[in-house]
């Protein structure tokens, strides 16, 4: 697999985590989700999830079965975040490497084709997904509102490298937006 390929998500939301509907799922045949949880579901700093999180988990989960895995050493930190929205998690991933991700497709008991990895980040995320043959989705980072501007210099960087290597990033460009199919 060309680097490109292993960078290129096979959906580019273009919007947060929020945007990713059950449609979507439906349509993109995905029977289970791997979410990261740092900046996908929650602010870097941010110990709890907010209520549009636990809602948007409770109407997932209807149909999707929904793992937590984060590169985040804190198991404290990542285990309290997934009690709060009652998802098995894995700490401390080691993203890019396959081997969390295949654990937790296992735990499952889905093939790593129908599970897809949702993320903010196209170096740790995007690439272990693709590297075990998952459908790679990135989202927008989940920002503070208490912090006006944030800045993301490494997930700017990757995105520039990716761009550089010729990997599309625009939602567009992968034909979907906002769970509607164009």
């Amino acid at each position: 697999m060309t680097t490109i390929a292993l960078l290129q998500p096979n959906l580019v939301l273009g919007g947060t985590i929020f945007d990713l509907t059950p449609e979507i799922l439906q349509d993109q045949n995905i029977e289970g989700l791997i979410l990261d949880v740092d900046e996908t579901l929650v602010p870097f700093k941010q110990k709890e999830t907010s209520q549009e999180l636990q809602q948007w988990i409770a109407q997932i989960r209807q149909t999707t079965p929904i793992w937590l895995v984060s590169n985040n050493i804190s198991h404290t930190r990542i285990g309290n975040i997934a009690r709060s929205v009652d998802l098995p998690f894995i700490s401390a991933a080691k993203k890019p490497s396959r081997r969390k991700l295949k654990e937790a497709a296992e735990a499952m008991n889905l093939p790593v084709e129908k599970v897809a990895m949702v993320g903010d980040r196209l170096f740790t995320d995007v690439l272990a997904g693709n590297r075990l043959g998952m459908f790679t989705v990135l989202v927008e980072p989940m920002i503070d509102p208490v912090v006006a501007v944030r800045s993301h210099p490494i997930r700017d960087f990757e995105i520039w490298i990716s761009q550089l290597l010729g990997v599309s990033l625009l939602a567009e460009e992968k034909n979907v937006t906002k769970g509607n199919n164009s």
